[in-house]
Order: C-alpha cells, then structure tokens, then sequence
C-alpha cells in the first residue's frame, strides 16, 4: 500500500481544471463509460423471462443468475479496483475492457444456463472499470465540488442502470436477449478503450500486486470508523434496492400484472430518478456533510418499503415505491462514496473496500430474494428489502 498521501500525485490528471473544456469532455467521457459498463451488470435482470423460455425454465428458476452478475462485480472489484494505487491505469483499463467484451460474446453464445452464469461472472468481474476511475476524479476536483464530480460519474452509473432494463427489456422483446449481450459487448469494447486513451500516462514504481491490496483492506477498515461507517450503511441500502429490483420483472410479468417483457422494462424509466438526483445530492453532501444526507436517505427508503408492499397488486404504489428507492440509493451512494474516497489515504483501496461491501450486500439480498419470491410472492421480497435497511442502518447505530 502506498504510503504517500493522495494529494501528493502529479496534478496532470485533466479533471483538476473545473470550467474548462478539456475537463468537461473527459468527465463526460467519464460518465458515459461508467453507463456502458455498469449496465453490464444488470443486463440479465430484465431478460429473465426469455432467458428461462429459451432454456425451456421458468424465470424464477434462473432469477439466480442476475446475483451471479453482482457476485462477480464483487469479486473483480476486490481484486482489481485497488490496483488504482499502484497500477497504470491506461493498461489496466484496456485490458478489462478487452476481457468484458469477449465474456459478453460468450454470454451471448452461451447454450445452457451454467455457461451463460460463468460467461455473466467473467463479464461482471472485469467490468470495474469506473471504480479505477471515481477515484482520480474525487482526489483531481477541488475540495468544495469534489461530491458534485463524484455524483457526475454516479448519475452515469445508474442512467446505466436504468438502460439495462428499459433498453435491455425492448431490445431483447424484438430482437432476442443473446443480441442484447452481443450489442453491450461491442458499446463496451468501443467505450472502453476510449476512455483508456484518453487517460494521461502514468509512471509507477514497482508492480502492482492483487493480494497486496486485499490484505490491506482489513486494517484499512479497522483504523477508519467512517470508512467501516459508509461499507456497512451502503450495503443495507444497496441490498434493499437489489432485492426489489432485481426481481421486479418476476411481478411485472406474473399473474398479478402479466406484462411483456418490453413492458417491464419500461418500468425501469422511473430509475431516471437516480440521475437526476445524483447532483442534488452531491451539492447537499458538499454544503451539510455527508451524515445527514444519508439519515434522510434511510428514511426515504423505509418509506419505500411499505409502498412496494402495496404495489404487489396497487401499480400507482409501485411508481411511488421506484421513485423513492432510487432517490434514497442514489442519496446515500453519493454521500458514503465521497465519504469512502476522503477518509483514507489510499482512495482506490478505501473505494473498493466501499464498493465490494455494497456489491456483496446486494448480491446476498438478490439470492434471497429470488427463493423469496418463489415461497412467499413479492411480500417476501419486500420483507427482505425491509431486514437489509434495518441491519445496515441498527449495525452501524450501535458501533461509536
């Protein structure tokens, strides 16, 4: 682990030069990589159902592949994300770039459904792409916007989210879900190595080391409160969302509603609210901290919780309930991201110890949530939506 200080890297980093051109088309470019990849992660969600007809299944049966996506963020994040302190980042970029678009391409050839998970897995791993970056933006921008140029690259995050499932939902509808992946893997491989140019050249002594990083991450914990503080909170927050989300096509296109495919994913358009949110939320966490940004945060999605309840057979609920998770998920991401990118001294290890802590919590929340719904309906998976806040918010209530 490296032990200069952030702040102490060369200052050629384009993002450090707010207002000008060259730092608002790279931190575009920034933020429509981080859309592409992060899509990636969620492409499956809404493609359940053709993913099970083709396989001669049923959407509840291979509703377990979507975690499988979110495990394998979690574990490339653990392994690759904190190479950001030590590695070339233009090398590194490329390379995961170049493995995501070929696990795309065997996700769409894939011919049974253990194939498709491992091709998903890979995919998943490699696509870490805006977590090597977040960091240089958080450490580049200047103290009083450093939340609004991190909230910059989340609304990119989820407005790739919210593409996953509307464009993924009506893509896979007229064309079939393997052309869904074929298409994500070139948008990927495009994106990817532009962005990958478009990093400055970097020079770092000594290789970079997977297992160094890892082993930091314990102690790295340990000596920041804060730091333990957003990991624990986000991953309640984030599990809650995962659980709903990831099976809302399982309602959608059920007894209760009977929906299309296309249908469902047009229901992802209330995840809009992320994006515009992201940088409301960022000019809160720069003007009254992050704490309390995130206490509303957690109330918005205790809200939330009830609304979904209803929306099992009330669709005005659901609308109510999509919007109010978003926002408090994008609230509270924006506020212990920040929080996670400046407490430490190492932000790429500090990031990661972050963002697998989120990926684990909702990939957890996700598997649960598909016996869940299989055993007790959509109550059952507002019930596990409503046990993650709990825990997130009771674990770190308790701990001073």
């Amino acid at each position: 682990m490296p032990s200069a200080p952030a702040t102490a890297r060369p200052l050629r980093f384009p993002v450090r030069q707010p207002g000008g051109p060259r730092s608002s088309l790279f931190l575009a470019l920034i933020a429509v990589c981080t859309a592409v990849t992060a899509a990636n992660i969620y492409l499956a969600a809404p493609l359940l159902p053709l993913i099970a007809r083709d396989y001669g299944s049923t959407a509840p049966a291979v509703a377990w592949i979507a975690s499988v996506a979110q495990g394998g963020y979690a574990v490339g994040l653990l392994f690759f994300a904190p190479l950001g302190d030590s590695a070339n980042r233009r090398r590194l970029v490329a390379a995961l770039t170049v493995v995501t678009a070929v696990a795309l391409i065997g996700a769409a050839a894939a011919p049974g459904t253990a194939v498709l998970a491992v091709a998903v897995f890979v995919a998943a791993a490699a696509t870490v792409i805006p977590q090597l970056l977040v960091p240089l933006v958080a450490e580049r921008a200047p103290a009083d916007r450093r939340a609004r140029h991190v909230a910059a690259v989340i609304a990119g995050l989820f407005t790739g989210i919210v593409a996953a499932r509307v464009l993924g939902g009506l893509a896979g509808q007229a064309f079939g879900w393997r052309w869904v992946f074929a298409g994500s893997a070139v948008l990927t491989l495009l994106l990817g190595l532009a962005t990958a140019r478009a990093l400055p050249s970097e020079r770092r002594s000594g290789a970079p080391s997977f297992l160094a990083g890892i082993a930091a991450l314990p102690g790295l914990l340990r000596r920041s409160p804060d730091l333990w503080r957003a990991c624990v909170r986000q991953a309640g927050m984030y599990g809650a969302w995962s659980a709903v989300w990831t099976s809302l096509a399982l309602l959608l296109t059920g007894p209760a509603y009977g929906l299309s495919t296309a249908a469902a994913g047009l229901f992802g358009l209330f995840g809009l609210t992320a994006s515009a949110v992201a940088p409301l939320a960022g000019g809160m966490v720069d003007r009254f901290g992050a704490a309390k940004v995130v206490r509303t945060a957690f109330l918005v999605a205790a809200v939330s919780v009830p609304l979904f309840w209803l929306g099992g057979h009330v669709l005005v609920a659901l609308f109510a309930a999509a919007v109010a998770i978003h926002a408090a998920l994008v609230a509270s991401h924006v506020a212990n991201q920040t929080l996670a990118l400046t407490t430490t001294a190492t932000p790429a290890a500090a990031n990661t110890a972050y963002v697998v802590s989120g990926f684990a919590g909702g990939a957890l929340a996700s598997a649960l949530a598909g016996p869940a719904f299989g055993h007790l309906g959509w109550h059952g998976v507002c019930a596990v939506a409503g046990v993650w806040l709990l825990l997130g918010w009771a674990a770190t209530a308790v701990r001073r």
